[in-house]
């Protein structure tokens, strides 16, 4: 959730599959096929490019209304930046869309929940819209490229390591939920002491979080090519994607937390 002095870490979809290695998923003759082999390449491309075009239609929206007073002041007090009616709905928008995706994944096809996810990464360039008056600019594009580089080497080793992860998603989810009840909480307490620490916690588990579900939408892909799901497999990339996104956001708003220049 998004105020002025709290990162947006109640927005997060967490899907647990049946972790099953990687290097169990093999043909008769014990050599992984290279059909396999290379769809894993494509649904890969696919999770990170739908990612990525989420993370531009983000920053886009955040910036256009970000640097537009009139536009923010739909949302916020433009001297102080608390959130009026509208500014609390857009702010606990993305959880219940959330929500709502999770609930009803089964009964859309994959067009459908990839609009869902860009209108999703429109509305959550609403709910940071602030960053752009809180911070510099500057330091804005400093934290985003801290991200950039910690989220490609995280997902690169959830990608590459032979070791199972899987252990870490209870441990993880529970993190989780610890912060966004800390957040809830802080809403009314305002301390900075809980938010500097609830921000450096929010930046461990999702890095956490990153590698673990890099792994997992590997692992799930490799689990149902086999079978050859191709309608499932076309809603796991935006799944996928999703999951992946949020990761980067969180990282993202709490490194700028705890780094970020203000205004």
């Amino acid at each position: 959730m998004l105020t002025n002095d709290a990162a947006p870490g109640v927005a997060v979809f967490f899907l647990e599959g049946n972790m099953a290695q990687y290097d169990t998923i093999r043909t008769a003759g014990g050599v992984r096929t290279a059909a396999i082999d290379e769809g894993l390449r494509a649904h890969m491309s696919k999770v990170y490019g739908t990612m990525s075009v989420g993370m531009l239609i983000t920053f886009a929206v955040a910036w256009a209304v970000g640097t537009a007073p009139a536009l923010l002041g739909v949302f916020r007090d433009p001297i102080t930046l608390q959130p009026n009616i509208l500014g609390w709905i857009v702010m606990f928008a993305p959880l219940g869309m959330i929500f709502g995706f999770g609930a009803m994944i089964n009964r859309f096809s994959a067009a459908a929940a990839q609009t869902f996810f860009y209108a999703f990464a429109a509305v959550m360039g609403l709910s940071i819209a602030w960053i752009f008056v809180a911070f510099t600019g500057m330091s804005i594009a400093q934290i985003f490229l801290i991200t950039s580089i910690a989220f490609a080497s995280l997902s690169l080793y959830g990608y590459t390591t032979k070791k199972d992860l899987s252990a870490w998603g209870t441990f993880l989810m529970m993190g989780v939920i610890g912060i966004v009840v800390a957040m809830i909480i802080n809403l009314f307490l305002q301390s900075p002491a809980i938010m500097f620490a609830i921000s450096i916690l929010g930046v461990l588990i999702f890095a956490g979080l990153t590698a673990y579900d890099t792994q997992r939408i590997k692992t799930e892909y490799v689990a149902h090519a086999a079978h050859g799901d191709a309608e499932w497999l076309g809603k796991s990339a935006i799944m996928g994607a999703l999951s992946l996104y949020l990761n980067f956001i969180n990282m993202f708003m709490f490194l700028l937390q705890l780094f970020g220049n203000r205004e």
